[in-house]
């Protein structure tokens, strides 16, 4: 007797499972590290804060960025890459839970430390799972599942822009405690679509260990000098950009306007304009137009006050900046040899974090200067305009052909997981 065929798993929606992974960005980005800025005018009245010492923080937060993208694939080798994601954005909830707890110092510095740290490994370990969504050969396809992931972080910055000026509406000053609370309850609630959408992803098989080895490197010295320099320039303004707007006379709702657009401008451009746009750029084109599109998107709130101008800002920053991600792992993936991208943009990744460690420091010491937080904004002017300069310099050898193998595709370190990143 013939028995009945054993039925087929229905294919789950790859956009969904992209979209479900993108929680992991949300939390990391969009609350644990950009959402400090809306929190910064009142956590620096209420705790009497320098302005250098609101850049500490977030160059605590950078530095554990900067071990968190160090560490990424050890961490996704020895525990798997799903638990890692998972776990990793559970810490960040935990941390954004416990900085509504304290209005010390150190300890809220600690907590921007271990919020960096694992927002590094959440965003690291996201994007190679991402790019495995699609395991067919269509390539635009593929990158284009990835981009979903990647406006996680705009989807964040809005959802930020909602929840902090409600808490600061009905609390006041004392309402940036309520802030951190309200974002942790949410980083929670974004752990479960995270935890379904990774049971989705195809497994690894077979010996997937990425080679070790720098091989080639050199040949992206520019575009490491470019991505300390553009660190360094685009947090300073993600940093400090509300305080200027609260000192210039704007109300908690128009920040959160403002932040809301930028964050609404970062999902649109990275799914419909970055990721064809620089596929087409060669060399260093797309570096030095990313920079100097973010430089543009500066001017506008250091040149005039008043919402349009911060609504341009918001609209050109915020589509662009998400775009240097964007460009190095397409550049790096075209110029280094097959076992050298896992190396080659963890690198960049480390060189990223140590400009945005550095960035918020500089900036907020000219802020308590005289010319006041203007003063230190100008420095991501100078910064943005030098990396653009720096950029030029990057040649492109020819691209590395890598027989079989995907298109680049958007993200910090998107890297193929199964020759980078194995799983349990």
């Amino acid at each position: 007797m013939n028995s009945a065929p054993s039925p087929v798993a229905k294919p789950r929606p790859e956009f969904l499972v992209a979209l479900g992974l993108a929680a992991g960005p949300v939390v990391a980005l969009g609350f644990t590290r950009f959402a400090y800025a809306l929190l910064l005018p009142a956590m620096r009245e209420k705790l009497h804060w320098s302005y250098a010492s609101a850049g500490g923080m977030n160059t605590a937060n950078a530095l554990g960025y900067i071990i968190g993208a160090a560490t990424a694939a050890w961490w996704s080798r020895r525990f798997g890459a799903r638990a890692v994601f998972l776990w990793s954005m559970v810490i960040s909830a935990v941390a954004l839970l416990a900085s509504a707890t304290t209005g010390d110092f150190v300890g809220l510095a600690v907590l921007r430390f271990v919020g960096g740290l694992s927002t590094a490994v959440t965003f690291v370990v996201g994007s190679a799972l991402a790019s495995r969504v699609h395991n067919g050969g269509q390539q635009s396809r593929s990158a284009g599942l990835v981009a979903v992931y990647m406006a996680g972080v705009g989807i964040g910055v809005v959802l930020s822009g909602v929840v902090v000026p409600a808490a600061l509406t009905a609390w006041g000053v004392s309402g940036w405690q309520a802030g951190w609370l309200l974002m942790g309850v949410l980083a929670l609630v974004a752990i479960g679509p995270a935890v379904w959408a990774s049971r989705h992803v195809a497994p690894v098989t077979g010996a997937a260990v990425a080679q070790r080895g720098g091989a080639g490197l050199k040949v992206l010295a520019p575009t490491f000098v470019w991505y300390v320099l553009f660190g360094a320039g685009y947090v300073s303004y993600m940093t400090f950009v509300i305080a200027l707007l609260h000192g210039q006379g704007m109300k908690t709702w128009g920040t959160a306007a403002f932040f809301i657009v930028l964050g609404a401008a970062s999902v649109a451009a990275t799914l419909l304009v970055w990721g064809r746009l620089i596929g087409r750029l060669r060399g260093g084109a797309a570096p030095t137009l990313v920079s100097v599109v973010v430089l543009v998107g500066v001017l506008p709130v250091l040149l005039w006050h008043g919402t349009v101008a911060a609504i341009v800002s918001a609209v050109v920053f915020g589509g662009s900046f998400m775009a240097g991600p964007t460009a190095v792992t397409v550049l790096a993936r075209r110029m280094l040899p097959q076992h050298a991208w896992t190396s080659g943009i963890a690198l960049l990744t480390v060189a990223f974090s140590v400009g945005q460690a550095v960035g918020p420091l500089i900036s907020g010491l000219l802020s308590d200067s005289s010319g006041g937080i203007a003063k230190g904004l100008w420095l991501s002017v100078v910064l943005l305009g030098v990396s653009a300069v720096v950029s030029l310099a990057q040649r492109e050898r020819g691209p590395v052909e890598h027989p079989h193998q995907e298109a680049p595709v958007p993200g910090p370190v998107a890297v193929p997981a199964d020759r980078s990143v194995t799983e349990r």
